[in-house]
């Protein structure tokens, strides 16, 4: 089989999917948007069995064929005969419904948004399920998009991975795209500090307040050697993303701190490439 790299580009309406093929396309594959799925496999065909000069693929599939099960179907061939790698993306549902707000485009489920978005979640939760890479958009701008997906695709031999280390509170729940989340609630508690309470977790003086504690220090010795080890197994398993989740009550001092402690020293330790958020640190 020729060495010829397949990526679907998969996901929700208003994720992100436009801007991910242009970043795609700038780094040399040759995208293609909405072909019919009817004919996707023997596009495909014709590339790996006629010697075309393409070497990289990227094949945007969506709802906009209305037909989950077929999507469904044909991303699973392409994984299963071709190897292809598949990206979902997504987002939560209130920054798509500001996208297309922005855009004034029509979702491709319907004009009634909020009912159109939980159609097609619902509809992709199969694909999202067989996809390698679930990426969640919502706090990206297109920009950092474009980044992200550059970044991942570029080499696709390179030993790294990119790593999210976002801080969020347990009251708004767990973000559902981490891949390992830790629960720092047994800190002491800076919002019971009056001076501390309107400050958050990137403030010097909530950040002193934090690492006193001696169970700060002691977590942090234990974690350390933790990524230490997982890291470069999860780069030998080919993992490409990981989502470091780390949670204190409202997400805003504790939290926080501690990722700012854990991403500085996993992009000095790994030399990975390193993305902090923040979810709930504007939150009352």
């Amino acid at each position: 089989m020729p060495n010829i790299s397949v990526v679907v580009l998969t996901g929700l309406s208003g994720a992100g999917k436009s801007v991910a093929a242009n970043a795609l396309e700038d780094i040399g594959f040759y995208t293609i948007d909405n072909l019919p799925l009817v004919i996707i496999e023997k596009f495909v065909d014709i590339i790996f069995d006629f010697n075309v000069e393409i070497n990289k693929i990227a094949l945007v599939i969506d709802s906009r064929s209305k037909d989950f099960e077929k999507i469904y179907e044909i991303i699973k061939l392409l994984k299963d005969k071709y190897y292809a790698e598949v990206v979902f993306l997504t987002s939560d549902n209130q920054t798509i419904i500001n996208r297309y707000k922005e855009t004034r485009r029509k979702h491709p489920m319907g004009d009634d948004l909020p009912e159109a978005i939980k159609s097609e979640k619902e509809g992709m939760s199969a694909v999202k399920d067989l996809s390698d890479v679930v990426l969640d958009t919502s706090d990206y701008n297109v920009h950092q998009l474009s980044a992200v997906i550059e970044d991942y695709f570029k080499d696709a031999t390179a030993s790294s991975i990119y790593i999210t280390v976002q801080s969020f509170g347990f009251k708004y729940g767990i973000p559902a795209e981490s891949d390992l989340v830790l629960d720092v609630r047994f800190l002491k508690n800076p919002h019971f500090v009056k001076e501390f309470r309107d400050l958050t977790g990137v403030d010097t003086r909530v950040r002193d307040y934090i690492f006193k504690d001696k169970r700060t220090k002691e977590m942090l010795k234990k974690i350390k050697p933790l990524f230490d080890f997982l890291l470069p197994n999860y780069v030998t398993e080919g993992k490409k993303f990981l989502t470091v989740s780390i949670g204190c009550t409202g997400g805003k001092h504790r939290s926080v701190a501690i990722v700012e402690e854990i991403g500085k020293y996993l992009e000095k330790k790994h030399k990975n490439k390193i993305y902090i958020k923040h979810r709930d640190i504007d939150r009352s």
